[in-house]
């Protein structure tokens, strides 16, 4: 068995079993599958990219003529698919599938890794945003009858031809590497599947009509001997068709290659194998590229635009100039459009890469910038100023910043990073910094711009110039404030008890992270709540992280002396409830955290007794420790400990993310944590330098009204009406209805009661979902797991797990 570990594009995967032969008649092993999918990579990604994938996988190889082998059908991707993989929810009878998108090489290796032989896609793609777009392209199959060779297909595709030309299309021809060929047309999304799959039909029936003894459109089988079937029903939104360059289970390792007209010319025209797909590639290129350019980087740009009434460059065609020599230039404009902002554009693969940056060029490595991008810009706009009139797209004055080249480290499709130098006399300098995705992918994708604390060579790299707003006449009206920081006490006021938060991230971006780091640092993530403890050489006081008083309801953890030493301190952690198997268990949990009486809490910590697992401390001995670096306060930490025991621990951490990752799903826990080992303790601050990855997904929501319950819940709760806080109000995000039980209906109806109102909360709520809702006034917060949001922000699958009573509405933010 071969295996080895190898880095694509930045991202790390694992490869074996590398000399497995999935061709037994010709010897063709997993190996050379994945370097062929590596190599035809260029031409194969732009007609995949953005369109769900579903595979047809041979772990165990095609077979041979005499015994061929079944293959695996995958629409949903597999659970140990990694992080970084893109994907996207197709709803089914049996509920949502996550369907694998290819948009890079990684993904694609990937997918060979796990003996994903036949790539097959439908005729539409996704939108930025993930919702269904219209089909780019229509599609027909030629599939011969039994007696009936390829040439006499090539001859139908010419008839196809001259249909479609004649209609305004030019259909380019791929020979499907197993009987037939395949004639794709471009389309401009204005149609819907339906309306394609109409005109699809109505032109293979024309065909038939014409030439009956040799072509059929209808779907049976027993009418195909000696013709050839034309199947327009591909274009239907449900189906998919062999993606063009994907090999072929068959006992040869054949493509789906894109042809030449005068290729189809040839009498002794044959599907093609591999090897011979990858001999043309340097002299063909791609015959199938046209039917995809309408999708170049430049569509979204001028989608927005009009010659003329823009003073913008506009460009004829959607694709990027050709790629020059040299190094590439970028270009920061200040834009004075609604808002003030600065837009940073690197020059890559012929366009501008664009990122609206709010407050701009971070002057110091102790701030981050919010970057969102925007659409790519064509390569005229390096020295565009100008003012864009009222009306149009981006109206407002625009000047050139800076401008200069980069040298760059790394472009990923999750993290950028270079080196910039400006003009000699501009304002930016030489500066290296990091782009980091956040949130959402493509354009309105949210990501954190960051100056680096050492250059490429690893030397500290100095602070730079604020960035500065200039009116019109280049008066200074913008000047950044530096950060204060709260100072310790031996008696912390609840400001000094605002605990630091962690963003949400994939595995795949905190592993990015952490590759920037010093010695990463990675924390199990504890399925409880944050409880911040006072200690005062005796006993602890307990505050939630909204500075609710916790003290009375966890006595086995403020009524004794827990060992922390006769000096006070501050410290952070997580109180947790374990179950049977010593794992944390929030629904034990919950059975504690809205309990008052001292009765009830006294039984219920019998039963599910909770411990204080201990993560940070913000002050020891009275001494304030925030501004030091993690690694120093986790030392801090273990002195303070020393002597304590149950019910206090302190959790080991890891120094790689891919085994923590993989650790805490073996064990069932809730994620991970990966820290900066530098950061400081920012007390009330949501930090990148915290990224927490969940294996499933949870998100808090704030509860505005209740479905009345029906058949065995008449009378009681049917579900519960949620959203979550945006600058419009509370938006509204669904419906749930399970994960209830008896006791739960109970308590939520006693705690919800009190806090009905006539006034609807939401913003977004659909009629069907408000004409029997009764509202309540938005003061309570709860969690739900869920499968995914729908674009339009509605949760997916909700299920409920519990109130949070240590959660303020205000603190209600989207998760990824």
């Amino acid at each position: 068995m071969t295996e080895q570990t190898v880095r694509i594009e930045g991202r790390r995967l694992r490869l074996s079993n590398l000399d497995k032969v999935l061709y037994p008649e010709t010897g063709t092993t997993k190996g050379e599958v994945i370097d062929y999918y590596s190599r035809i990579a260029p031409l194969l990604l732009p007609h995949v990219r953005d369109r769900p994938l579903t595979r047809k996988r041979w772990p165990d190889g095609v077979g041979t003529e005499t015994d061929p082998r079944q293959p695996f059908f995958a629409k949903a991707l597999e659970p140990g698919a990694p992080a970084w993989v893109r994907r996207h929810p197709i709803d089914h009878s049996s509920g949502a599938k996550d369907y694998p998108v290819v948009d890079d090489l990684p993904t694609l290796v990937y997918l060979a890794q796990v003996a994903s032989l036949e790539l097959h896609v439908p005729q539409w793609r996704f939108s930025g945003e993930g919702a269904r777009q219209n089909p780019d392209r229509l599609v027909l199959d030629l599939d011969p009858g039994p007696g009936v060779d390829l040439a006499t297909c090539a001859e139908v595709a010419r008839w196809a031809r001259d249909i479609l030309r004649d209609i305004g299309m030019d259909p380019l021809p791929v020979t499907s590497g197993s009987k037939g060929i395949h004639l794709y047309a471009r389309l401009d999304g204005g149609q819907s599947s339906d309306d394609v799959s109409a005109v699809a039909k109505e032109l293979a029936r024309a065909i038939e009509a014409d030439h009956p003894d040799l072509v059929v459109s209808q779907m049976a089988k027993a009418v195909r001997e000696g013709r050839v079937f034309i199947d327009w029903s591909q274009n239907n939104g449900s189906k998919t068709t062999i993606a063009p360059y994907s090999l072929r289970g068959r006992t040869h390792p054949t493509v789906a290659a894109p042809r030449t007209w005068d290729e189809l010319d040839d009498p002794g025209l044959r599907q093609l194998l591999f090897t011979e797909v990858l001999e043309r590639m340097p002299v063909l290129g791609d015959p199938l590229a046209p039917v995809d350019e309408g999708h170049g980087p430049l569509r979204a740009y001028l989608s927005k635009r009009t010659a003329g009434r823009t003073p913008e460059p506009v460009p004829d065609a959607p694709h990027g100039a050709p790629a020059e020599e040299g190094r590439a230039r970028f270009v920061i404009q200040e834009h004075h459009a609604s808002r003030l902002h600065w837009d940073l554009r690197l020059e890559r693969d012929g366009v501008l890469v664009s990122w609206a940056v709010p407050k701009g060029v971070p002057h110091t490595t102790a701030k981050n910038s919010l970057a969102v991008m925007t659409e790519d810009h064509p390569l005229q706009y390096l020295d565009f100023a100008g003012e864009i009139p009222r009306g149009e797209y981006g109206a407002g004055v625009m000047t050139v910043w800076d401008t200069g080249t980069y040298e760059l480290e790394k472009w990923r499709d999750d993290e950028v990073i270079a080196t910039l130098e400006g003009r000699e006399d501009g304002p930016l300098g030489r500066v290296r910094v990091a782009l980091i995705r956040t949130e959402g992918r493509g354009e309105k994708s949210q990501w954190l711009l960051h100056r680096m604390k050492t250059d490429a060579d690893g030397r500290p790299q100095p602070d730079g110039n604020p960035v500065v707003a200039r009116d019109h006449a280049g008066a200074s009206d913008l000047t950044p404030l530096p950060e204060t920081s709260v100072a310790g006490s031996a008696e912390p006021t609840l400001a000094e008890l605002r605990p630091m938060l962690s963003t949400s991230a994939t595995a795949g971006i905190a592993r990015a992270a952490a590759e920037r780091w010093e010695s990463p640092w990675v924390e199990m993530k504890w399925d409880g709540i944050r409880g911040l403890g006072i200690w005062d050489g005796r006993r602890l006081r307990l505050r939630s992280r909204n500075g609710n008083d916790l003290t009375a309801t966890y006595p086995e953890l403020t009524g004794a002396d827990l060992g922390l030493g006769d000096l006070p301190a501050v410290v952070d952690g997580e109180i947790v409830a374990l179950d049977e198997q010593g794992r944390p268990s929030f629904p034990l949990l919950q059975k504690r955290m809205n309990l008052a009486q001292p009765r009830e809490i006294e039984r219920e910590a019998a039963r599910a007794p909770v411990q204080l697992y201990l993560f940070d401390v913000l002050s020891a001995g009275g001494r304030d420790v925030a501004s030091l670096p993690l690694r120093e306060r986790r030392r801090a930490l273990e002195q303070l400990t020393a002597g304590a025991g149950l019910p206090v621990v302190v959790p080991p951490v890891f120094d790689d993310v891919d085994a923590a990752v993989a650790t805490s799903a073996s064990f069932g826990l809730e994620g991970v944590v990966v820290k900066d080992p530098s950061s400081t303790y920012r007390r009330g601050v949501r930090s990148e330098q915290w990224l927490k990855v969940k294996h499933s997904r949870t998100q808090e929501v704030v509860i505005g009204g209740i479905r009345p319950g029906k058949g065995h819940r008449s009378g009681s709760i049917g579900s519960l009406l949620v959203g979550v806080p945006t600058v419009d109000g509370l938006r509204y995000a669904g419906r749930v209805g399970s994960g209830f039980g008896e006791q739960t209906l109970a308590r939520l109806a006693e705690v919800l009661e009190p806090l009905r109102t006539t006034e609807n909360p939401f913003v977004g709520v659909p009629a069907a979902d408000a004409r029997d809702a009764l509202w309540v006034r938005p003061e309570r917060v709860g969690e739900v797991e869920f499968a995914e949001f729908t674009p339009g922000g509605i949760l997916r699958q909700a299920r409920w797990r519990g109130l949070r009573p240590d959660k303020a509405p205000d603190e209600v933010v989207r998760e990824q």
